[in-house]
């Protein structure tokens, strides 16, 4: 495995912030840019970088770590401009609360397991100040994340399912309740019923040990290239999608399918 160099790694760290300095002072794109204005950017970039990690193209996610790494110095040269903060400020402030957060490494708690790692997190966030363990969810995750999210932070009280199988017996019975609001047709009930169906099947993913927004993610991808095959095999034959029968597409999806394996 590859070794950082400590005096070159110090190096170029140092030149990305003189080239942010440069930028931000002379280029007259980056002397606009506000913290608003940045927002969007940074969150098309972290959605790069997840799909490259779901593609585990590491080619790709070194060059969106280094895309990420521009914003969270660029974020930092305005803080300094605004006499928020500077950038030791926010390489500090990580590296005090990691000590803080692993009393087991820099400290003389010992733990067991992960598990304990986690719990003695939320016993630690609480101590610091939070009055919900839940408060440290971001408002703004896409919703399978919040609701993988929600979960594990409820885990962490203890407030869990004690084993898959009756967590599995919770998605019937949200299946159940959704089925009951469809034939009442009561559309704010099968909305609601819906939501509860998506949350207990997270959960149950939990339990599986599978990343429900990473599969869901492979699903769609699978389906895209699946329906693109699709295109260019009707399109081979003359046809588009519009002109096809169901029967006809079924069975293109089917080739399709076949190919993959």
């Amino acid at each position: 495995m590859k070794q950082d160099n400590s005096a070159t790694l110090s190096n170029s760290f140092l030149r990305l912030v003189t080239i942010m300095d440069e930028l931000r002072e002379q280029c007259p794109w980056d002397r606009k840019q506000t913290i608003h204005t940045l927002r969007s950017m940074t969150l098309e970039e972290s959605y790069e970088l997840a799909d490259a990690i779901t593609d585990s193209d590491w080619t790709g996610i070194r060059e969106e770590l280094g895309d990420l790494m521009l914003h969270i110095l660029f974020y930092a040269r305005i803080g300094r401009e605004q006499d928020q903060f500077v950038l030791q400020e926010v390489l500090e402030g990580i590296a005090t609360k990691l000590i803080n957060r692993h009393p087991h490494i820099y400290g003389d708690v010992t733990v067991q397991n992960e598990e304990d790692v986690k719990r003695n997190w939320e016993k630690i966030k609480m101590k610091e100040g939070k009055t919900s363990v839940l408060s440290g969810v971001p408002p703004s995750l896409p919703a399978v994340v919040k609701a993988t999210r929600i979960q594990e932070k409820a885990r962490q009280v203890g407030f869990e399912w004690d084993n898959k199988e009756d967590v599995w017996k919770k998605v019937e019975e949200e299946m159940g309740e959704l089925q009951e609001a469809v034939r009442a047709g009561n559309q704010a009930h099968i909305e609601e019923e819906f939501g509860d169906v998506l949350f207990s099947l997270v959960n149950y993913a939990r339990f599986l040990q599978v990343d429900a927004e990473g599969v869901l993610e492979k699903t769609n991808k699978k389906f895209i290239h699946r329906f693109q095959q699709m295109e260019s095999a009707a399109a081979a034959d003359g046809k588009k999608l519009t002109e096809m029968t169901l029967a006809e597409m079924d069975a293109l999806w089917n080739e399709a399918k076949k190919r993959e394996h």
